[in-house]
């Protein structure tokens, strides 16, 4: 079974800084770095997903910009597969389903940016297409939301999704975990 690592919009918007700017995002980069590292390691496919804005009105992820771009801490290798989307769901309008079904994927391993938003709607796309998913919480960050004239914290819109993909939609583990598991599943391999 073919396992990628799915890298979503760890882009400089979303750091300090940055025009959309989300809590923890230097933390949750490292964090994804890690993950990053063990599949580069591992030899396992990597995709790099980069959110374009194209609606009226946009104010991040601008064309031609900065903030555009993928984040140093995860800077993409020439070798490693760059998909770019205009919408928060990475399977929409962008081949990144043909890429995985090509590749022979069966399973993703999901972090990035934001959690409420693309993280989370890429995931249930994922699932929906059959694929089996991971998503690394703390290589995930997001901000903080209104709501009928309520406030919610970033830590809990953060607990909130990650719950509600917990279980049915995804497995959700910590990066370290993450490693651990799958540094002595290659282990047992050897």
């Amino acid at each position: 079974m073919v396992t990628a690592l799915l890298l979503i919009d760890i882009q400089n918007d979303y750091f300090p800084g940055g025009n959309m700017e989300v809590e923890g995002s230097v933390q949750a980069s490292l964090r994804a770095r890690e993950v990053l590292d063990l599949f580069r390691k591992m030899a396992m496919p990597v995709i790099h997903v980069r959110h374009i804005s194209v609606r009226p009105g946009a104010t991040f992820f601008l064309p031609g910009t900065g903030g555009v771009e993928i984040h140093e801490n995860v800077r993409p290798l020439s070798t490693e597969t760059l998909i770019e989307k205009n919408y928060p769901n990475s399977f929409r309008d962008t081949p990144l389903r043909q890429i995985l079904e090509k590749e022979g994927v069966a399973r993703l391993v999901i972090a990035g940016m934001m959690t409420h938003m693309c993280v989370d709607a890429t995931t249930r796309a994922a699932f929906d297409y059959g694929f089996g998913c991971t998503v690394v919480h703390d290589a995930c960050a997001t901000r903080q939301l209104s709501f009928g004239g309520a406030t919610v914290p970033a830590v809990q819109v953060q607990s909130a999704f990650l719950a509600a993909l917990n279980g049915l939609y995804a497995k959700v583990a910590s990066a370290g975990d993450f490693i651990s598991r799958e540094s002595a599943n290659e282990e047992r391999k050897s």
